[in-house]
């Protein structure tokens, strides 16, 4: 479990696809400090396992399905590549943003991404499955920011971000006709399904 909240920007150094693993190896200053194969690590929102720790925690590999490649904005990563990561939440600590599992629903493509005043506007077009979720004034994460909806139409969502979270996420990365990976709010689907089965 997550709550939204990003903890750094990694750098993506390495990925290579094995016979039945895709390695993704990830550069890492806070969330490699106290890291233990094991542990959960949200990398774009996607939660993902710790199998290998090298350089004193500065480099974290992970093992993706092809699932997970298939479903999310990591099967666009490159050496280079800028990446949100999150470590687990601890149970006795605080959720400042909202409850983030780390499965990700789908993908979106940036629309727009610009400043306006002190600012930024993101504007969001989603897959169509997904827009159902997805409600003006509630929360989404986008590349694991959780951020609340500042509006919602038939096409898309747009939410406001801080100075302060463009400065320390990848979104400073990202531009128009880039995918994020998206993760509805939780309680959306559960309540779509005990709906369902009345």
């Amino acid at each position: 479990m997550f709550t939204g909240i990003v903890e750094e920007a990694g750098k993506i150094t390495e990925v290579v696809e094995l016979p039945e693993t895709i390695r993704l190896k990830v550069e890492s200053g806070i969330c490699g400090r106290d890291a233990r194969a094991g542990d959960s690590i949200a990398v774009n929102g996607c939660c993902l396992t710790v199998v290998k720790i090298e350089n004193g925690g500065n480099l974290l590999s992970f093992d993706l399905l092809r699932e997970t490649w298939n479903r999310t904005n990591l099967r666009t990563s490159r050496p280079g590549s800028v990446v949100d990561l999150e470590r687990a939440m601890p149970a006795n600590g605080r959720v400042h943003g909202h409850f983030v599992t780390g499965h990700i629903d789908g993908t979106g493509v940036i629309e727009v991404l610009e400043r306006r005043d002190a600012d930024w506007f993101l504007q969001v077009k989603p897959a169509p499955e997904l827009l159902r979720y997805i409600v003006f004034k509630g929360s989404i994460a986008v590349d694991g920011i959780s951020l609340t909806v500042a509006s919602v139409d038939s096409s898309g969502f747009a939410v406001w971000i801080i100075p302060h979270t463009y400065e320390v996420t990848a979104l400073r990365q990202r531009a128009a006709g880039d995918l994020v990976n998206l993760e509805a709010d939780l309680l959306a689907k559960y309540v779509e399904k005990i709906v369902a089965k009345d």
